[in-house]
């Protein structure tokens, strides 16, 4: 295979760098050792926060970056469909000592660009922003740029839309090596062959450093941090209004409590250190800090595990340099890295896209604009659970598929789960990601058998070929007839 653009990873960043280099006339190919877009923890585990920008030290990668982000986020995200609601954020103090802090953030935060800063300190007034904050709450610091969005649904629209624009993808095809050749890139090794390529651009994530490594650079290491995470029934949506941080400490942001895009409430992330890449268990003792840090926010929470519908945990990919590594390299030709995208890693996404093609730009490819490149994306149609009644039925009327309800938490129908399949969605976190099948109260409980019936029918494989996430996350491990004929899986 050949391809002038190898983009290796297919998070966040990896995508919208492939959606902004499909503006030009030039051969890309997204390479990811996953079966899909977004499986990488850095973004399918990520708390979907668009950052104001007030947070990072000026002058840095991550300052510059995190509030141009934020920025083209509010016009980009609406252009391919991806779900974004702009909500607003408080940073919010207990003490006279944290007031210091949020001014300090506020001075920061102009610096780098951020509008609309201020720090509230009328308690009537922050009240009526935020009716069940804990009143022991003093001030805050009001961010009203910063969002909320669905990380996996945001760079699975990013891909669609550069692929409608002439991209391509190579999915499964983890890279184990890349030879150099007269000071510059020349192939990729993968399990799934051999690449050509002239250019490579380093959106690796957590494994950033052993791809970098692998054309003889080693400037910069990766270590994971972990974060654990709860998730709120629905019924809990109206806890917050605003994404609410404490006042951050030197390696964390702390405890948040946030609504999603999909009316649930996140408490979360704690930040732990730890050394194996692969390690996204969760702790009693990370959870507990967790729920802690959010009930120290909202009180109300206290009573908050009976609404948890599920605990999950991510890792941030940080690197040793404190910043993130962007830019090529005199060193091997043709090697460009987009790596140490810890948070706001999601936020800065969109401006490091533009300065990656800048990079090439620099290093000669040649970048003709694509005149019929289209900059909007067709979502999938909207949710049935969102449609009118007479909207619905209409549709049902057409396609009785849609009046299959096959998820009974989030009301996803057979319909739309083919409709996920066409999109790509090949394993059960595939459909996940793009419908919300599993992602209710049950978590699965009710909706996976009926999943599993449906892909093994499309993709035309027994149902214990089936796969959660690819490669040997099988979901069942063995055929027996009677019960997988009460489970309404046989035929």
């Amino acid at each position: 295979m050949r391809t002038e653009v190898a983009i290796i990873g297919a998070g966040v960043v990896g995508t919208t760098i492939a959606r902004e280099l499909s503006r030009y006339e030039v051969d890309v190919t997204v390479v990811a050792g996953e079966v899909d877009v977004a499986f990488g923890s850095p973004t399918k585990a990520n708390s979907g926060i668009v950052h104001a920008g007030y947070d990072d030290e000026p002058g840095t990668a991550r300052a510059k970056h995190c509030s141009r982000g934020n920025e083209l986020w509010h016009k980009v995200a609406p252009e391919v469909g991806a779900p974004f609601k702009e909500t607003g954020s408080l940073v919010v103090a207990f003490t006279e000592g944290e007031v210091e802090i949020l001014w300090e953030l506020r001075r920061r935060g102009e610096k780098n660009g951020v509008p609309g800063l201020e720090v509230v300190d009328d308690e009537a007034l922050l009240r009526r922003i935020e009716p069940r904050l804990s009143d022991k709450v003093i001030a805050a610091l009001r961010a009203p740029t910063a969002a909320v969005t669905s990380p996996y649904e945001l760079a699975i629209a990013m891909m669609e839309n550069a692929m409608k624009n002439g991209a391509k993808a190579l999915f499964g095809a983890e890279v184990r090596g890349i030879t150099v050749r007269d000071g510059g890139v020349g192939e990729l090794q993968t399990s799934r062959g051999d690449v050509e390529v002239t250019y490579v651009i380093n959106a690796g994530g957590l494994r950033a450093d052993e791809i970098s490594a692998m054309v003889g650079l080693d400037c910069f290491t990766i270590r994971p941090r972990r974060g654990e995470y709860y998730v709120l029934d629905k019924k809990q949506g109206e806890v917050t209004r605003h994404v609410v941080f404490p006042t951050p400490s030197q390696i964390s942001k702390g405890i948040v409590v946030a609504p999603t895009v999909e009316g649930n409430v996140l408490m979360g992330p704690n930040a732990q250190d730890i050394d194996d890449k692969e390690d996204t268990a969760t702790t009693a003792t990370g959870l507990r800090e967790a729920f802690e840090g959010a009930v120290k926010l909202f009180p109300m929470l206290a009573d908050g595990k009976r609404f948890v519908i599920a605990n999950f945990s991510g890792l941030r990919p940080e690197p040793n340099t404190k910043d993130f590594v962007i830019g090529s390299s005199d060193e091997v030709r043709g090697f460009v890295n987009a790596a140490g995208m810890r948070s706001p890693g999601l936020t800065a996404a969109p401006s490091v896209a533009l300065e990656i093609v800048g990079l090439l730009r620099g290093l000669g490819l040649a970048l003709r604009p694509r005149l019929d490149f289209n900059p909007f994306r067709k979502p999938m149609d909207r949710p049935m659970r969102e449609m009118a009644r007479c909207e619905a039925q209409a549709l049902i009327q057409r396609n009785r598929r849609y009046g299959h309800v096959v998820c009974r938490c989030e009301h996803v129908t057979e319909g739309e789960i083919l409709d996920a399949v066409q999109r790509g969605a090949s394993t059960i976190d595939g459909i996940k990601f793009r419908t919300r099948a599993g992602m209710g109260r049950c978590q699965g409980g009710f909706c996976t058998p009926h999943v599993l019936r449906i892909l093994a029918s499309q993709l035309k494989i027994p149902v214990e070929e089936v796969t959660k996430k690819g490669g040997g996350s099988a979901v069942l491990t063995c055929r027996v007839k009677e019960m997988l004929r009460r489970g309404g899986l046989d035929g």
